[in-house]
């Protein structure tokens, strides 16, 4: 299975989304895959506070591991992440991909009303994934 389905299919069994991406990547850059999920835990809906996307967040602990010997390649892996995740998704800020404030009672009532949850955040797990295995290959 491919680390972009994988992201996908962690996400959707119940794993937040920086827990989603990092995990699907990190068995191989290792770093074995539950340790992955217990270091992606409090990053998902933006550290629980609408910030910059989990999946992004995800993303992001996967470049680390590849380029972070080198702050050169990790700052222009991360630069360019999320340059082309922004181009993609209009942000990479939670709040602003979801069109709500999650940190309300209200903001995170209407992202469940209108199944923002079940159906942009997986998109964007998707998106981030993608993205991620592109600088991967390229590099």
């Amino acid at each position: 299975m491919s680390e972009i389905n994988e992201a996908v299919k962690l996400f959707n069994s119940g794993y937040v989304c920086s827990q989603a991406v990092f995990a699907a990547f990190s068995p191989k850059l290792g770093l074995e895959k539950n340790q992955a999920l217990k270091i992606g835990a409090c990053f998902g809906s933006g550290m629980r506070k609408g910030e910059v996307c989990g999946a992004c967040t995800g993303a992001l602990m996967v470049l680390g591991l590849k380029y972070g010997e080198s702050k050169a390649m990790s700052n222009e892996a991360c630069e360019r992440f999320l340059d082309e995740f922004k181009k993609e998704n209009g942000s990479y800020i939670c709040n602003d991909l979801l069109g709500c404030d999650i940190t309300t009672k209200e903001g995170v009532e209407f992202a469940t009303e209108n199944k923002l949850f079940k159906e942009l955040c997986p998109k964007m797990v998707e998106s981030a994934a993608k993205i991620t295995e592109k600088i991967i290959n390229e590099k």
